[in-house]
């Protein structure tokens, strides 16, 4: 139980969002909730409440921020860069912070994890890059000890939530909408308040350990019929038909033009629209027996309770340091090298690429980067905080960097040593910043990609 209070300690990883802070309004008086946020948030706007910075890039402060939970609560997804300098995926940057997550919360004890992930299609294996991260995430989060509840879900409808927002705005601003085919797949939207219900009936229940339970309303829909219904309620008389010669490629600047949303957004979501994504109904579904709404009584509920969207506390971001860099970067790991032998691997690797000009010095527990006798970088190993599958090195000198005091390269094996991931994260370059990312930037991905191609080659001396 969690060291505040008698009832069970929830702990809320993207609390900030949609989801979360509903979830926190209406639950609040039945759990201890610990909400996370990457800011300080100066007070509690509700009684059993507690908000705590995280920088979840980080195990150490993941830890922290998870001490005295029972439970968790895992809606990540595909998080805003917090460095000016963001080199990264968002399917490879969500897998790290699964892996830390995951990391943290067995570290802690906690007993199980909620993550709202996506429906897989049934009818192939061939995914979208959006599915297949959020199917990567559930299985990096339920890799440890903690039980894991995946909800699998589709279009989550909600005040608040930004698909059904993309909906309403191409439905208000186009009074003639050629959908292109994906708009005909079919799928089954759920409500926000029947997702609220679902979270609450899994949390501490042990038959839902270890389970991946589809989630979606009674009502089998598309989503031009979503559009349909949407123009209906709203009142407004809109011509919606389909039409077969839009590319998935012009669905995506569509969509994202008139709807204000980027094209990084808007992508991958509609890479996922083109499968069917419909429900295989959970025995425990069938237990708790709900009562579902319809897609336009979810519409009516959005229009209802947008304005009433739960308020967070005052925060402040805290001093930043500017010209932050993080890299993210994945790497194949065909030859199933754990993350020592790989950082090892690295450390040969690298003055060998170079013929020889950048040195490598490996003395106790620091590494030195040099070029003709000047120290480029200085990392120091930190042991007690790595293991076969981490490796984690301070930054903590030398004429590139231009902070000492914070920032780390790690390498780590993920999803059974299928992959590896390099990461820099907090790293200050001394260069000025135009010169620093039309030069170290771009050498630092040419480096990783080689390294890759070496790892690659591996792979095949191995099999």
């Amino acid at each position: 139980m969690g060291f505040l209070t008698m009832k069970p300690t929830v702990v809320i990883a993207g609390a900030t969002g949609f989801i979360g802070r509903w979830f926190i309004q209406k639950y609040s008086e039945k759990y201890h909730i610990i909400a996370l946020s990457r800011r300080d948030m100066n007070a509690s706007l509700r009684e059993g409440v507690e908000w705590r910075k995280v920088d979840m890039y980080s195990v150490s402060s993941t830890i922290k921020a998870l001490e005295g939970a029972d439970y968790a609560l895992y809606l990540v997804h595909s998080m805003q860069p917090s460095a000016r300098l963001n080199q990264g995926t968002f399917d490879d940057t969500d897998l790290l912070l699964a892996d830390n997550f995951a990391r943290a919360a067995d570290a802690v004890g906690i007993q199980q994890i909620i993550f709202m992930g996506g429906i897989l299609p049934k009818e192939e294996s061939n995914f979208s890059r959006h599915l297949r991260s959020r199917y990567e995430v559930e299985q990096t989060l339920g890799a440890r000890k903690p039980a894991l509840t995946a909800l699998r879900a589709g279009i989550v409808v909600g005040p608040g939530g930004s698909s059904f927002e993309i909906v309403e705005k191409l439905v208000n601003r186009l009074p003639v909408m050629l959908c292109p085919k994906w708009t005909l797949s079919e799928t089954q939207p759920i409500a926000l308040p029947d997702v609220l219900k679902i979270i609450d009936y899994c949390l501490g229940k042990s038959e839902s350990y270890s389970q991946a339970i589809e989630i979606g309303s009674d009502e089998r829909t598309t989503y031009m019929d979503m559009m349909k219904q949407t123009a209906e309620i709203l009142g407004k008389k809109r011509l919606i038909t389909s039409v077969p010669f839009f590319s998935l490629g012009l669905s995506k600047l569509w969509v994202a033009l008139f709807s204000d949303s980027s094209t990084t957004f808007v992508s991958p979501l509609i890479e996922s629209l083109r499968h069917t994504m419909t429900v295989d109904e959970h025995p425990l579904m069938k237990k708790l027996d709900l009562d579902y709404m319809s897609y336009k009584d979810a519409v009516r509920y959005v229009l209802a309770y947008r304005d009433k969207l739960p308020e967070l506390p005052p925060g402040t971001s805290g001093r930043k340091v500017k010209n932050t860099v993080r890299s993210v970067q994945r790497l194949p790991n065909g030859s199933g090298m754990n993350a020592i032998q790989v950082s090892e691997e690295y450390l040969q690797w690298l003055p060998k690429s170079f013929k020889y000009l950048i040195k490598v010095a490996d003395q106790e527990d620091f590494v030195r980067f040099s070029l003709f006798g000047h120290t480029l970088l200085r990392l120091q190993y930190v042991q007690d905080r790595s293991d076969e599958q981490r490796q984690l090195f301070y930054i903590v000198g030398g004429m590139l960097a231009k902070r000492t005091d914070y920032g780390w390269l790690e390498f780590r094996s993920v999803l059974n040593d299928r992959y590896v991931i390099g990461a820099i994260h907090e790293f200050v370059p001394r260069l000025p910043w135009f010169i620093y990312i039309n030069t170290q930037a771009l050498l630092h991905l040419w480096v990783m990609k080689r390294f890759g191609k070496h790892l690659s080659r591996l792979r095949q001396v191995v099999n």
